[in-house]
């Protein structure tokens, strides 16, 4: 019998966050409980939405969609809690437009019929384990870059307003600079070793996969590299040459804007996949 879940699509949940980014939005400017309380109720929706959507259609990671979508989703329970932990701080309104734009994406690369969905390679079932580790390392390290990319806008806005001596974010209030530098560094020192893991761990899979040359070469595993070499310039600059906050936030941004090409970019499984798909036997 067909549930009701099976109709959540990404307009129920992306509806959901739109409406509250506007409470949220609107609080900056007129500050009460009942914006606060509509921006948690639509975006506790949005998350419910979302969940539903990962249940019942359950995208796989290595799909632009799916791994769009999951990182979207840690995002929103990180916006969610923060609404919830604190009424004075301003993390929703950092949080839910970058939600939105992962969601936005995670709907356009979606595909045009079902015919051309990911098709997973034809590994044994000791490789289909491996492949869903790699995949969990990377989608965490992505979640770490995310949340770096927010603790790193947060610190120029903050920057930028101590330097001002003024709010423009109204009655709302952001963490302390060495607070927000502390996240990105958490994020970033997280996020590294679990990438070089997944890299590494990923390029033992392809080398059991066909073309393996055509492959190595595409825009997902290239990107990939750059973004590890990012974060290991990001992790000397850090230690070794003690750069200022402000640099380094930068850095972060660069590093996500990165990880959203990569994300949006096809699996080269499934490029091997749909190849294999379509000779011959």
């Amino acid at each position: 019998m067909p549930s009701p879940l099976d109709n959540v699509s990404h307009a129920c949940f992306g509806l959901s966050y739109l409406a509250a980014l506007g409470c949220e939005a609107a609080r900056l400017r007129w500050p009460s409980r009942p914006l606060r309380l509509a921006g948690l109720g639509w975006a506790a929706a949005g998350l419910l939405a979302h969940t539903a959507f990962l249940l019942m259609q359950h995208p796989t990671p290595a799909s632009p969609e799916g791994s769009l979508l999951g990182v979207a989703w840690v995002l929103s329970v990180v916006s969610l809690y923060g609404a919830l932990h604190s009424a004075k701080q301003a993390v929703a309104v950092f949080a839910l437009p970058v939600v939105l734009g992962l969601v936005g994406l995670s709907f356009a690369s979606m595909p045009e019929t079902a015919g051309s969905a990911f098709a997973a390679p034809p590994w044994l079932p000791g490789q289909r384990v491996w492949g869903s580790l790699h995949g969990l390392l990377l989608l965490s390290a992505a979640v770490g870059v995310a949340v770096g990319f927010l603790a790193s806008a947060m610190y120029l806005v903050q920057a930028g307003r101590l330097k001002a001596k003024r709010s423009p974010l109204g009655g709302l209030k952001l963490m302390s600079l060495e607070r927000l530098e502390a996240m990105n560094r958490h994020a970033v020192n997280a996020a590294f070793p679990l990438l070089s893991l997944g890299l590494l761990l990923g390029v033992v899979l392809l080398r059991h996969g066909e073309d393996l040359a055509d492959n190595l070469f595409s825009v997902k595993i290239l990107g990939t590299l750059g973004l590890w070499a990012v974060f290991g310039v990001l992790t000397y600059l850090r230690y070794g040459a003690n750069v200022s906050g402000r640099r380094l936030a930068l850095g972060t941004i660069a590093a996500f804007a990165l990880l959203v090409l990569v994300l949006v970019s096809t699996h080269p499984f499934a490029v091997a996949a749909a190849g294999a798909g379509g000779r011959s036997p």
